[in-house]
């Protein structure tokens, strides 16, 4: 009886905590944005907002290859992770307010809310992991203050406007 009980036990835990995550499988992402923000502001922690489609090639492809990537592995703590569909017409007011025209979308804001850049369109993991740390230098420095510099494709966002969304 105490084996059963046992066993109903840890089933019921396994299930709450959810299945066992691996680098492989890239960050966590939450899917809300509104609960990332404020994930982000009680960590103290960058977010990463992602907007991207299940239609979209290289939005699928940045899911399946980069953020998994074991360049990109060593960000996915450093972050708070937003995934979000674009076709989703709740992530419509945030869009406009981020003037997201084109996926993959990327945002970066930091913890305090203000807008520290954003990229579009795919990269490698290698360029992508570049950024990141572009990304943690600058909110190192005061998060959305405006020292970021100018974006090349795939190496460092475009500079914020220092707004929050």
């Amino acid at each position: 009886m105490k084996s059963i009980v046992a066993t109903l036990v840890l089933t019921a835990l396994a299930l709450l905590v959810g299945p066992a995550r691996s680098a492989e499988d890239g960050p966590v992402f939450l899917h809300d944005f509104d609960a990332a923000r404020a994930a982000s502001k009680e960590s103290g922690k960058p977010l990463i907002a992602i907007f991207s489609a299940s239609w979209c090639p290289p939005c699928q492809q940045m899911k399946k290859s980069v953020y998994p990537s074991k360049e990109v592995q060593p960000f996915h703590e450093s972050f708070v992770w937003a995934y979000l569909d674009a076709d989703n017409e709740a992530n419509r007011p945030i869009m406009s307010r981020l003037k997201v025209s084109g996926i993959p979308h990327i945002a970066f804001i930091a913890a305090d809310g203000q807008i520290m850049g954003n990229t579009v369109g795919a990269s490698s993991p290698k360029d992508f992991a570049k950024t990141l740390t572009t990304v943690l230098a600058d909110a190192g420095k005061g998060g959305g203050s405006g020292t970021k510099p100018a974006a090349s494709q795939g190496s460092a966002p475009k500079q914020g406007s220092g707004r929050k969304p």
